[in-house]
């Protein structure tokens, strides 16, 4: 899943490419995926940043000028360049290359496929719902389905970064690992989960300091991480074509389709899903463009090109370069730069990039770390997990949630030991995180549909054409994907197919689970902050009283508050039939 910015337009607590960081976010100021092929230094979609306190609800704030939403509306802040490259660094990642490089050309229609069918459909869905409800996925799956649903979504975003982190940690081990033994250790799962748990409690008690030690380095994370090494891999496969050295992937055009020899040779396709998720982080940026309706549509234009080449020629690098026998999913683009240093007599060279995306890497798990949970914790103090989960330190920082953070990966780290193949454990935890996050999204694009027929009165800076179609495909092609993340990929040992689909199954099950339970058990003692974030508080637009033609003012009798059962009372969460 980034390097991001300020946030500063109603909406979501996204990552910098989400532009969040409301008050809810600010003690860490660090936490979504960043444009080091891992997260960002802000929080991540849906995590609540911007939702109303006591001090922002309708009541409090200033009429609405009776022209209407477009004069209240602030000037243009961004261009449609901006936000494209915004998005870019959101997303952009090298983590998933060698997987793809195994495929040579035809990598370049499964780079294709998900980002038509997913990232398109995700960026252009999600600017709707952010330009029209504040509040993330929580409030969006929350208004479309109840509070239950908007739980569920919230954690299943929280518990997938906890999933990913060991995948992120696991990269950040085997390239060290290039730094001080040539490669020696990169497939020694006990080395590779000491250092997964050894980092991730290191980044634990950075974050437990309620310090911003690592905030700052959100963007140079994201330049040595990714735009460096990508920008590295493209120059030396060009220049390795260009002085007639051979290449070890075949270049004609019938190597462009994907050979077939069963369901598992694609699977892989899940992993790119995955490596598209956060295009929704940055959509509530639309209502900074000029004209949302025009730019927006351009902005996705742009930047799906500028990520597609970012993936794949980096890919074709590692390919014409690494024989594929040779390739791993894990340190595949350390084993490219080998290849290419050793090739021009500069093994020094090996060693420092290494040791670049190393540092790049962990720069951006600590400054993703906090995020997350901190917006579980928001919807939390609601009343939706019990005070001891609640439970903050002296320096405000959710000391319960982070814990237990670390003992699921702990855990989770142990794979590389149990599963003697280490490219397997990565796919695995690769698989589990994707397949959490894949209900997230058609959680999603259903409350994109569902809100698009029930609330049609809310005012959208940003309308997505063909919503039906778009949310549809989008909503299809997470659940397909969901489906093949059960299917353990080809050429991968250490589980057979039925161990690699009840490992991931279980996981799902275990680490999905919990909010269910969680919102089925509650009490009115669980409830330690007013939820301030109903009814109108949670539009971008709200109606203006004074004008009869905004919203459903026209036809008096049609607005009524929609009452969200609760096991102890009903609140009102504002509903327009």
């Amino acid at each position: 899943m980034s390097v991001r910015t300020s946030g500063h337009a109603a909406g979501t607590s996204v990552p910098a490419d989400a532009a969040r960081g409301g008050a809810v976010n600010a003690p860490n100021s660090v936490h979504a995926p960043d444009s080091s092929g891992t997260r960002s230094s802000r929080p991540p979609a849906g995590t609540l940043g911007d939702l109303p306190t006591a001090h922002t609800m309708p009541g409090n704030a200033p009429a609405a000028d009776a022209a209407g939403m477009d004069a209240n509306r602030p000037p243009a802040s961004m261009s449609v360049f901006n936000l494209a490259m915004l998005t870019v660094v959101a997303v952009a990642s090298l983590r998933s290359l060698p997987a793809m490089a195994g495929y040579g050309l035809a990598s370049i229609v499964l780079y294709l496929i998900p980002a038509v069918l997913f990232m398109v459909p995700t960026a252009l869905v999600a600017a709707e719902l952010a330009t029209g409800w504040k509040g993330g996925v929580f409030i969006w799956v929350r208004e479309a389905f109840g509070e239950r649903w908007g739980f569920v979504a919230i954690w299943l975003q929280w518990v997938q970064n906890v999933v990913w982190y060991p995948t992120q940690i696991a990269f950040i081990a085997v390239s060290l690992s290039y730094v001080v033994g040539g490669g020696s250790l990169a497939n020694n799962g006990v080395y590779v989960a000491a250092v997964i748990i050894v980092l991730y409690w290191v980044s634990t008690l950075i974050t437990l300091a309620g310090g911003n030690l690592f905030a700052k380095v959100g963007s140079w994370s994201g330049i040595v991480g990714t735009l460096l090494p990508a920008a590295l891999l493209i120059s030396f496969g060009a220049a390795w074509l260009a002085t007639g050295t051979p290449s070890q992937t075949e270049l004609t055009a019938s190597a462009v389709l994907p050979p077939w020899t069963g369901l598992a040779s694609i699977v892989l396709i899940v992993s790119n899903v995955l490596a598209y998720a956060g295009m929704e982080v940055n959509a509530v940026h639309a209502n900074d463009l000029s004209d949302p309706g025009r730019g927006y549509p351009r902005t996705v234009l742009i930047s799906a090109v500028v990520i597609l080449a970012i993936f794949i020629l980096p890919t074709l690098a590692i390919a014409v370069a690494v024989p594929r026998a040779s390739l791993g999913v894990v340190d595949g683009i350390n084993l490219a730069f080998q290849t290419y240093f050793d090739h021009w007599h500069l093994a020094w060279g090996t060693p420092l990039i290494s040791l670049l995306i190393a540092l790049g890497a962990f720069a951006s798990v600590v400054t993703w770390i906090a995020g997350p949970s901190k917006g579980l914790l928001t919807a939390a103090r609601t009343g939706l997990l019990p005070p001891v989960l609640q439970k903050r330190n002296r320096a405000g920082v959710q000391r319960s949630i982070l814990l237990l953070q670390g003992v699921i990966v702990t855990i989770l780290a142990l794979l590389f030991v149990v599963i003697p193949n280490g490219n397997t454990a990565f796919v695995t935890l690769i698989d589990m995180a994707a397949a959490l996050y894949l209900i997230m999204y058609m959680m999603l694009f259903a409350a994109a549909l569902r809100l698009r027929a029930t609330r049609p009165q809310v005012r959208r800076t940003y309308r997505t054409p063909a919503m039906g179609l778009v949310a549809g495909i989008g909503f299809a092609a997470c659940a397909a994907a969901f489906i093949l993340s059960f299917v353990r990929p080809s050429g991968f040992t250490g589980l057979s197919s039925a161990g690699y689909a009840l490992v991931v199954g279980l996981v799902i099950v275990v680490l999905g689970a919990p909010p269910l339970v969680f919102y089925a058990l509650r009490r009115p003692s669980w409830q330690l902050e007013p939820d301030h974030a109903v009814g109108e508080a949670v539009l971008v637009n709200p109606p203006d009283p004074a004008d009869p033609d905004d919203g459903d003012h026209s036809r008096p009798g049609r607005r009524h508050l929609r009452l969200v059962s609760r096991r102890h009372g009903i609140h009102s969460v504002g509903r327009a039939s």
